[in-house]
């Protein structure tokens, strides 16, 4: 099978795996056989991976029932241990298969994050023993989504989809000559397949588009890995652990000088693909004084919450003249401490009330196409209005458009988008595993 990209014939390949790979004991030795076969074949690798299956879900429902306000530093050492365990187990498959292994933790590998519990972000990556580990002729399998603090040397985790960014961070470290990413499907679709069974698999991707897809809640790829990729200008390739099928290239930029095999250019179809997310809620501030300074007021203490804010929308508010409202969203593991730096800081900024709605999901269409075609916006609104979707918020970039709607109409509004723009294929996607959850 040939690359298209070309690269040379011994390269440094970082492979990441995410759980549905490692689910069980014969996911395990699967993936072990195919890494050893990568590295017989004459290359370094690397392996990034995931906690086994739901593990990572198991042990927050198993914190739940111990406590629902558990110390941050704690739920991070708690969640941690999923991928030490599957780096280990890994680690002895390869052995088993005759190659040399070693495992390492975040911390072992050099991952050196801020101090913030449950979402830290990476501020240096030290891979020496890693190096060290493959000039010995070994693999180096790296626990994801964790890291160390610089300043507390505390365990950190690097929130939902961390090893990604894992793996593209080491991939940025190593000067490896591409990172796959590795799942439970053939790449990235033009929408989620178990959602739109008929949804066409996407050969080739620009990371511009790419980083619209995964904001939007398209779970193939964490948002942070897409950024970091595009920074760092590593070619990700998106494929299945359970199929030899070449996946899904994500490219830095379509302006960069990549050379394509067989001449062929890449691609800027209209419409990239649809994506959906479920896992936010909609925040609105009613009654707030419609006077300068208001709206930073708000914004800053949602910051000092450390949560992160997505869509946002003012109207004029139901509590007259003198006031609006100020809706926007965010995710909803954030909500409860947005809530509760809202409500302290309530006298001081002088609105009115707090609504909160986590019944809510999005809609966003995304494709570079959008810049110079016309017409975009007004088949989307349309198909939604056949499917007798309502809308409770826009917002839109230079290509992507999303909507807010009732969590219960999500699914069937994106099956409409998605055949409003032809994007359906004629035959079904193949999801070899996991549960979506």
């Amino acid at each position: 099978m040939s690359l298209p990209l070309e690269v040379p014939a011994r390269q440094l390949i970082v492979q990441k795996f995410g759980g549905s790979s490692v689910a069980d004991a014969a996911g395990i030795k699967r993936v072990a056989q195919r890494v050893v076969d990568t590295q017989r074949a004459g290359h370094e690798v690397v392996v990034v991976v995931s906690a086994m299956g739901d593990t990572t879900d198991e042990l927050l429902d198993l914190s739940s029932q111990i406590t629902d306000q558990a110390p941050a530093r704690e739920m991070d050492m708690l969640l941690s241990a999923g991928e030490r365990i599957s780096m280990a187990l890994l680690a002895m498959a390869i052995n088993k298969l005759g190659a040399k292994a070693r495992s390492f933790t975040g911390s072992q590998a050099g991952m050196i994050t801020d101090g913030i519990h449950g979402k830290a972000r990476i501020i240096d990556v030290d891979p020496h023993r890693v190096r060290t580990a493959l000039d010995k002729g070994a693999v180096a399998i790296v626990a994801g989504f964790q890291g160390v603090s610089r300043e507390s040397h505390d365990i950190t985790t690097l929130g939902r989809g961390g090893s990604d960014t894992t793996a593209v961070a080491l991939a940025a470290a190593l000067d490896a000559d591409v990172c796959e990413i590795y799942t439970d499907v053939d790449g990235v679709y033009t929408a989620d397949p178990r959602v739109v069974p008929t949804a066409k698999k996407i050969d080739r991707i620009s990371s511009e588009e790419m980083l619209e897809l995964a904001a939007s809640g398209a779970k193939i790829l964490h948002l942070r890995c897409v950024e970091y990729a595009r920074r760092f200008g590593v070619p990700l390739h998106v494929r299945s652990s359970f199929s030899q099928h070449e996946g899904t290239w994500v490219l830095p930029s379509p302006d960069d000088k990549i050379t394509i095999s067989e001449g062929v250019a890449l691609e800027q179809p209209i419409i990239s693909g649809v994506a959906h997310d479920r896992s936010e809620a909609k925040v609105t501030v009613v009654g707030v004084p419609d006077i300068p300074g208001k709206a930073a007021a708000i914004f800053q203490v949602i910051a000092k919450a450390h949560a992160n804010v997505d869509m946002i929308v003012q109207n004029i508010s139901t509590f007259g003249r003198g006031k609006t409202d100020i809706s926007f969203t965010l995710p909803i593991v954030e909500g409860a401490d947005a809530l509760e730096a809202l409500k302290a800081a309530q006298g001081e900024i002088g609105f009115e009330d707090i609504e909160y709605n986590a019944e809510i999901g999005k809609l966003s269409l995304i494709g570079a196409g959008m810049r110079s075609n016309p017409g975009v916006s007004a088949t989307f609104f349309q198909a939604l209005s056949d499917a007798g979707i309502n809308i409770n918020m826009i917002s839109t970039s230079e290509i992507r458009i999303s909507v807010v709607t009732r969590a219960d109409l999500l699914d069937a509004a994106v099956r409409a988008i998605h055949s409003a723009f032809n994007l359906d294929a004629e035959s079904e996607a193949t999801v070899y595993g996991g549960t979506g959850r």
